[in-house]
């Protein structure tokens, strides 16, 4: 049996279309297409495969069982070629105008800045554009190709995810608030008598609240770590907050940490996550790349290998 495909795109693509339009002549309109060649296309399939593709049932033609699984199988191989074009034209266009990158906002602010510094030293009449995610906010950004990369502390199903770094929270509030009073170490039994600061999942789709531990009856639940931050300076409540961006508020005393009993940490894996892996675009794997550099150089620790 020879290796070379007997049966062309264009005609997977004449079967698809008229299971997906629902008839011949809804297939045709679409594809600017005769029914004699549709009709043609279909049959060739099924005499080159020993297969039926459709049952008459009525006046209506349905698939056949067969026809189910070749169709399933023709929707992947469409796809399939579609995006080796697509890759192949992001290859021969070369460096992208514009990057647009989705980044849980537990990851350091800081870190990404200066990779988007050190990429436009490189690459200065790049356009970027930076969409600041939370949970499910990062998985549609990815998902809907609302964005070239991604870093996210969950890799949707499909894609492919690359370790990037551990995210250490630490649950901190104003030095006057009552939980620092307690003079002593703390369990989550103390935490939920007191009202919790949690950030809005940025998803348009089935948003759920975020953080480290969502054990607190009263809540202040807003959009922007910024906010919450400013909010626990004011005493309104507590936070598990990404350890890098309080360093500053921890340091100047506008914030404590919360003296929890030993085990009762919280972590978060990130990952680096390419929109389109096999085919990324020169520019957002060059970013990829300077954003693993900087972080090996300047957060070894907690870079993953």
């Amino acid at each position: 049996m020879s290796d070379q495909p007997r049966i062309s795109l264009e005609q997977w693509r004449a079967l698809t279309a008229v299971v997906e339009a629902g008839g011949y002549a809804q297939a045709a309109e679409r594809l600017h297409k005769t029914q004699s060649t549709l009709s043609y296309a279909v049959q060739k399939i099924e005499r080159l495969l020993g297969l039926k593709v459709f049952a008459i049932e009525g006046r209506k033609a349905k698939l056949t069982r067969d026809g189910e699984i070749l169709y399933r199988r023709a929707q992947i191989l469409l796809a399939e070629a579609a995006q080796l074009e697509h890759g192949a034209a992001q290859m021969a266009a070369g460096w992208e105008a514009e990057l647009r990158i989705a980044a849980e906002i537990v990851f350091p602010t800081w870190l990404l800045l200066q990779s988007f510094s050190r990429y436009a030293q490189e690459q200065p009449q790049t356009r970027i554009q930076l969409y600041e995610t939370v949970l499910g906010g990062t998985d549609e950004a990815l998902l809907t190709r609302q964005v070239d990369l991604a870093i996210t502390g969950n890799v949707p199903q499909g894609f492919i995810g690359e370790a990037l770094m551990r995210v250490r929270f630490v649950p901190a509030a104003h030095p006057g608030h009552p939980l620092h009073q307690l003079g002593r170490e703390l369990s989550f039994r103390d935490l939920r008598a007191h009202r919790q600061l949690v950030i809005r999942d940025s998803a348009q789709n089935r948003p759920r609240e975020s953080g480290a531990w969502l054990g607190a009856a009263q809540r202040l639940t807003v959009s922007h770590k910024a906010t919450s931050i400013a909010a626990a300076k004011m005493g309104l409540g507590f936070a598990w907050f990404a350890e890098d961006t309080i360093r500053e508020e921890l340091a100047s005393g506008e914030l404590k940490r919360l003296p929890m009993r030993e085990g009762l940490e919280r972590y978060l894996e990130l990952y680096l996550v390419f929109a389109d892996r096999d085919y990324p675009g020169r520019g957002a794997w060059r970013l990829g790349e300077i954003i693993r550099e900087l972080l090996a150089q300047q957060c070894p620790s907690r870079s993953a290998p």
